[in-house]
């Protein structure tokens, strides 16, 4: 699933291609992305809507529309978007989130789950491999209710040493890692980032967060925005699943230090350690028992 860097960095690209932009129709091709909306509301709905702002909140995207409803573009596990613009020739599309089988060509295919036309001629696709990712149209009220459930955002003012201390205080029996992934606590943050992060402060993933000490909490907020922003200036993190928004795989591969590493040689200077990895709530954890406490 993408986590934030790759997120943000979709974001970046669609809010200058769309921003300014009047739906003309949209096609549903899977009713399941949209619900609870039935296919005649939601078309109706969305019909010469005009985009004025794309954002972001955790790893979700949403696209303001003039008419005060939000439109929130979840890729979940397989999801991506595709903008496709009405000259390719002068203009370059728009390619983020997972792969699909047959790549970018001959859209709409069997993976495609909706279609919105432009005015201009420009198309956007959703496509979703395994139908687990969601669009929902809401208006302003509903839309506030689904973004505020997620934390604090890790590259906003808000996300302090301070504030991550009042986290672990109030779940201290709780891993270190499964706080940073808890999107309710902090948003955008996934498994790559948290095993990261937690490699960057010298924090084993599975200390339990009532024995972070004071250093050590200051330690993790302050290399949690710098490698969120590093992955962000490389366009995020990309594997077999995920391209970033040129449909191209992003550039943080090389600077990552345990993810993906197991079994590998630790690429802290004067540490012999071999990364490993374990299983933690589930997903894969790496980390070096050499330099991490």
């Amino acid at each position: 699933m993408p986590e934030l860097p790759e997120v943000e960095t979709l974001r970046r690209q669609l809010a200058v291609s769309l921003s300014g932009r009047k739906i003309k129709s949209a096609r549903i091709f899977w009713v399941g992305t949209i619900r609870p909306l039935s296919v005649r509301v939601f078309c109706r709905k969305i019909k010469n809507q005009k985009i004025i702002n794309i954002g972001r909140r955790a790893k979700i995207l949403y696209f303001e529309l003039a008419g005060g409803d939000f439109l929130l573009v979840h890729l979940k596990m397989t999801g991506q978007l595709i903008f496709r613009p009405a000259h390719q020739r002068s203009k370059k599309e728009i390619i983020g989130g997972h792969p699909q089988p047959g790549g970018a060509d001959n859209l709409p295919n069997k993976f495609t789950r909706l279609r919105l036309d432009f005015f201009d001629g420009s198309v956007l696709f959703f496509n979703d491999l395994r139908k687990f990712g969601w669009i929902k149209l809401l208006s302003a009220k509903e839309a506030k209710k689904i973004l505020t459930l997620h934390g604090l955002e890790p590259l906003e003012k808000g996300f302090t040493a301070s504030k991550l201390t009042e986290l672990f205080r109030r779940y201290p029996c709780r891993p270190i890692k499964q706080i940073l992934m808890d999107q309710t606590l902090i948003a955008g943050i996934g498994n790559i980032y948290a095993d990261e992060s937690c490699f960057a402060a010298g924090i084993l993933p599975t200390r339990l967060a009532g024995q972070i000490t004071p250093t050590e909490t200051k330690s993790l907020e302050q290399n949690i925005k710098k490698i969120l922003r590093l992955s962000i200036s490389k366009k995020g993190t990309s594997f077999s699943d995920y391209l970033d928004s040129d449909g191209t795989p992003g550039g943080f591969v090389p600077y990552l230090k345990v993810y993906g590493r197991a079994g590998e040689k630790c690429h802290r200077k004067n540490c012999r350690g071999i990364i490993k990895k374990i299983k933690m709530g589930g997903r894969g954890t790496h980390f070096c028992e050499d330099c991490q406490k």
